[in-house]
């Protein structure tokens, strides 16, 4: 994948602000000729390269907007940090963003914990966050007021699973997810899923996001005898999770979360791939007749990004955020990009994105689809 110009990726640590400065909670970010947008998120490691596919999506629709002129005469400029996941360095980012880098709002911030542990920081800085990415639910709920997320949220996610497997008859469902917060959280909504059906998971194990834990998880999904395991796996650790499954004598099936890269399983599985479904948050980035999908590919092919469900939700975040900066015009201020999100709606690309309800969590969009051997994607 192409190294995007607009991606400043920092994987040293940032050094701790101390207490929040009045500098800020100061309107900044925003000149006559630019915009800037800030992101935090784990650019490193087994975990770091989707997130480095969805940004270089977003970057698809941000370059193509610059050159178009930007929004009221403003080009937008995302100014990117590497937090490892890590909710220290993560708020120490959002901090070095707002009071070095002047960024306007965020856009794409990764984690749950990280997402979380920023929510003083956004309060207090009256900046938005737009479009996180791989947020809990919990953690959504705590950044109210601040926080508006594109995607569905994972108990959506969870209950659409849940209910297509109890559909065909599958009632030995285990779970497999990452061993931190959003994970935790994860492993909860499947039980709470499997119980409005009177089930109970077989087995829920917890993965360590290094892949360190990988083999023992894999053997332990086997022992259960569970008959479908409902993955939150980021990576390539679900593949290896379904590898050493089923080399210790497991025979389930696998279905992922959205945080799962079809993929890049794929490549890790091979010829038994096949036998995974994935609930998939945007529409298909291959369709032929919506002109937003046709677009995208089009902006993909030409500056080398993956073409894929993790590029294009980047890049559809990314026309989300535009389109609210658009409607809130040239005399651009935090509060009235607030305003403008809590009062939008629009329908882009097929799916229906409202913030005006209770919810901070803008769309409902649940897509199952298979993927084959090859890394391709079936509805």
């Amino acid at each position: 994948m192409q190294r995007r110009s607009f991606l400043a990726a920092s994987a040293a640590a940032v050094a701790g602000f101390g207490h929040l400065s009045s500098s800020l909670a100061a309107e900044g970010g925003v000149s006559d000729t630019e915009i800037v947008l800030g992101h935090t998120g784990i650019l490193s490691g087994p975990l770091g390269a989707p997130i480095k596919v969805v940004m270089a999506g977003a970057g698809l629709a941000f370059d193509a907007l610059n050159a178009q002129g930007g929004v009221a005469g403003r080009k937008l400029r995302l100014v990117s940090l590497d937090d490892e996941l890590s909710p220290e360095k993560a708020v120490a980012n959002y901090e070095k963003l707002l009071a070095e880098h002047r960024a306007f709002a965020f856009f794409g911030c990764v984690g749950s914990g990280t997402t979380a542990a920023a929510a003083k920081v956004l309060a207090q800085s009256g900046a938005p966050l737009m479009a996180g990415y791989a947020v809990s639910d919990t953690a959504r709920e705590k950044v109210a007021g601040a926080g508006y997320f594109v995607r569905a949220t994972f108990a959506r996610e969870a209950q659409a699973l849940v209910q297509h497997l109890t559909t065909i008859g599958v009632s030995r469902i285990a779970s497999a997810c990452l061993d931190n917060p959003g994970g935790a959280e994860v492993a909860r909504l499947v039980e709470a899923a499997l119980s409005s059906h009177q089930l109970k998971p077989v087995a829920a194990v917890m993965v360590k996001g290094d892949g360190s834990t990988n083999a023992a998880m894999g053997k332990a999904l086997a022992d259960s005898k569970a008959q479908a395991v409902i993955m939150y796996l980021g990576g390539g650790i679900g593949g290896e999770v379904m590898k050493s499954a089923w080399d210790a004598g497991g025979r389930q099936m696998f279905y992922g979360m959205s945080i799962v890269p079809g993929d890049v399983t794929a490549k890790l599985v091979g010829d038994k791939t096949s036998g995974l479904a994935i609930s998939q948050v945007v529409p298909y980035p291959w369709s032929e007749v919506d002109p937003v999908a046709r677009d995208y590919r089009q902006l993909a092919e030409r500056a080398k990004v993956d073409v894929g469900y993790l590029s294009y939700e980047g890049y559809v975040n990314a026309l989300v955020a535009i389109e609210a900066l658009r409607r809130t015009g040239r005399d651009l201020t935090r509060a009235k990009l607030h305003a403008t999100l809590r009062t939008m709606k629009l329908r882009l690309a097929g799916m229906e994105v409202d913030f005006t309800g209770a919810s901070n969590t803008g769309s409902r969009f649940i897509e199952m689809v298979r993927v084959t051997k090859e890394g391709r994607f079936l509805r």
